[in-house]
């Protein structure tokens, strides 16, 4: 019953603000709710405070004894949900598939798959030396394992 009235307002709060997504939600068993939130642009702590408003004002404190937790996903967090993809485009993102780890510029996003771009130093195909060749992969949503922003300095 509390799960549901909490899953309830977290929803009707989402859609009162499209911008904002979910990313995680958990109810722990001493009712402490935690709500992972990511947008479009971004997620300012007043976003985090409407969600938060939106839940906590609902609920009465005399019923339920709960904690609440409204959080945005972490710079460093692994990219969960295709909006996430769009709002990165143009990055370097470190991508883990079964079978293989890259790390490219995310330069195209679809409904389907994600498209990687990285140069590479490669033996010359005629002498000596290398040169520089540019490389992509398309790589399909279900495909990936794990993907991070990379943060450069």
């Amino acid at each position: 019953m509390f799960k549901s009235t909490v899953t309830e307002l977290l929803e009707a709060a989402l859609i009162e603000r499209p911008d904002l997504f979910l990313i995680d939600f958990s109810i722990q068993g001493d009712n402490q709710i935690k709500v992972t939130i990511d947008g479009d642009n971004g997620v300012l702590v007043e976003d985090c405070m409407f969600i938060s408003r939106a839940i906590e004002h609902n609920l009465d404190r005399e019923e339920q004894d709960f904690s609440l937790e409204v959080m945005s996903a972490g710079a460093t967090s692994p990219l969960v949900h295709k909006r996430q993809y769009k709002k990165n485009l143009n990055r370097i993102l470190d991508v883990k598939t079964a079978s293989d780890t890259m790390e490219g510029t995310l330069t195209e996003v679809t409904d389907n798959d994600i498209k990687l771009e990285w140069k590479v130093r490669e033996p010359k195909p005629i002498g000596k030396g290398k040169v520089t060749v540019k490389k992509q992969a398309n790589i399909a949503y279900e495909n990936i394992v794990e993907a991070k922003v990379m943060i450069k300095f």
